[in-house]
């Protein structure tokens, strides 16, 4: 039975001849193959205790990480709008932010809607406090559907022209 123990094979019995090194022991002297500098070379930043330097550095040239153009960009303005398509709205009688929300085409953060499409809509329904784009308002009402309460953006106010030929 001794025997069998002995012929077992377990991960702490298995080694492969390499496979696990000595360390290398620096600052021991002449004789431990890595004498006076311990393989750091003569003089330096990096020949120094604490010397160490951090990731992306170059020596105070302008590192690559800052001299490569930035892209994307996120809008702040737009977190809280979002857009339905018109043949999500099939079966919905009164659509404004509460029933969307209901139906979860939209999430509960959400304060704009612009409702946009071209596919036809089969039931009548009735848009109220949304915006609305010409061919989804053209779509409603070919249906029998109405658009009520639209929020508009705000035109720029036109400074009328002064004539200057009239001096009176």
């Amino acid at each position: 039975m001794s025997e069998e123990l002995k012929n077992i094979m377990n991960l702490n019995s298995i080694s492969d001849i390499g496979s696990v090194k000595k360390r290398k022991r620096v600052g021991r002297g002449m004789g431990s193959g890595y004498g006076k500098t311990s393989g750091r070379g003569h003089k330096g930043q990096k020949s120094r205790s604490g010397g160490n330097i951090r990731l992306g550095f170059e020596g105070g040239q302008m590192p690559l990480q800052m001299r490569l153009p930035k892209f994307g960009f996120s809008s702040r303005v737009n977190n809280h709008s979002k857009e339905v398509n018109i043949k999500n709205l099939n079966g919905i009688d009164l659509v404004n932010l509460e029933t969307l929300k209901e139906n979860k085409l939209i999430s509960k953060s959400v304060k704009k809607v612009k409702i946009f499409g071209n596919t036809g809509l089969d039931s009548k329904i009735t848009v109220e406090g949304i915006s609305v784009t010409k061919g989804a308002k053209e779509l409603i009402e070919k249906a029998g559907g109405k658009v009520v309460d639209v929020i508009q953006k705000k035109e720029p106010k036109k400074t009328d022209e002064i004539d200057k030929g009239d001096k009176s």
